[in-house]
């Protein structure tokens, strides 16, 4: 042993550069180790029904559609996730959830997920009305459709068309919706639903009558360019205009139903922290980057080899004395 350690002290620049050399190894072959984490995996549910364009919410002291406030607490919620936060976006229309794509982790596709979240618009809607309860058990098998479990958090402004009754109600006390999270978007105040033709471009706003006919302004096919051209349907008189506000009541009564939480969608921090501090939707065993790490002993390695050397310049200079003031 006395042997072992005599050799590592005449040759310990040597061994110090061996070591080195096996550190940068190691970061080049073999840089990630697979640590058990929890992990947060977010479907994040836009409803892209009409009434989401009523604008009645604000951003920079601006007024917004319901639509543009959505996409905006969207992107801040990716932003200020941590990197190893998983993320895949989706729609609702009528009485269905589409999946616009898998999760992906957010530092890695970051612009994937955020280009996507700026292209979410009313026209993605493949039919008109808005039928939430349906909605929900749409949600929840797409959630299983998923590779992963994950947290869903549904952005919404309540707002069902056509409006829920006895005849009309889905039962959904049998779900489990422990993972659900309900975002109310809009204003408590009752606002026109602006009316966009076939090009996008706004005609005026939908009648009072549209809920018999169109399902509250929104139950008019989309892509039926018919609807549209020449004389779209608009209200006449503002009288006459079809009125949509957030209807927190009934998003609390839908979320009570299913055991879900329920909170209102503000573009402020404590809204944020409220989304990062949801319960973790599983632990994976995942790939930890410590290749840092690897690099970084090398580099104490190699710096030890001029240690000793280092330390006696030091004593010399110590030691050197100090000129006399001539």
């Amino acid at each position: 042993m006395m042997r072992l350690i005599h050799g590592l002290k005449a040759n310990y620049a040597t061994v110090l550069y061996v070591l080195a050399l096996a550190f940068m190894l190691l970061a080049l072959f073999k840089p990630q180790i697979q640590l058990k984490q929890d992990v947060h995996n977010y479907l994040l549910i836009a409803d892209v029904s009409q009434s989401m364009n009523a604008e009645d919410a604000m951003l920079a002291g601006k007024p917004v559609s319901r639509m543009a406030y959505t996409r905006h607490l969207m992107k801040r919620v990716v932003e200020t996730s941590p990197c190893g936060t998983y993320f895949s976006v989706g729609v609702f229309a009528a009485e269905n959830v589409g999946l616009l794509f898998m999760p992906l982790e957010v530092c890695a596709n970051y612009d994937i997920i955020t280009d996507t979240i700026n292209h979410l618009d009313w026209r993605m809607a493949w039919r008109g009305n808005s039928r939430l309860s349906f909605g929900v058990k749409s949600g929840e098998t797409v959630l299983d459709s998923l590779n992963a479990p994950a947290q869903l958090v549904f952005f919404t402004d309540g707002d069902e068309a056509p409006k829920v009754n006895a005849i009309n109600k889905l039962d959904l006390g049998a779900m489990d919706g422990s993972h659900w999270l309900f975002v109310g978007v809009g204003g408590h105040e009752p606002v026109p639903i602006p009316r966009f033709n076939s090009d996008n471009k706004w005609v005026g706003f939908w009648p009072s009558d549209a809920k018999e006919f169109s399902a509250g302004a929104v139950g008019v096919t989309y892509n039926d360019t018919s609807k549209d051209e020449p004389d779209p349907i608009v209200a006449y008189a503002e009288f006459d205009r079809y009125l949509s506000q957030l209807e927190d009541g009934y998003l609390k009564e839908l979320a009570g139903e299913i055991k879900a939480k329920y909170i209102e969608g503000k573009d402020e921090a404590g809204f944020y922290d409220y989304i990062q501090q949801q319960k973790p939707a599983a632990v994976f065993v995942t790939d930890y980057n410590i290749r840092w790490l690897y690099l970084g002993l090398a580099l104490l390695l190699i710096l030890g080899v001029y240690g000793p050397d280092l330390s006696k310049t030091w004593q010399r200079y110590r030691q050197r004395p100090s000129r006399q003031a001539s």
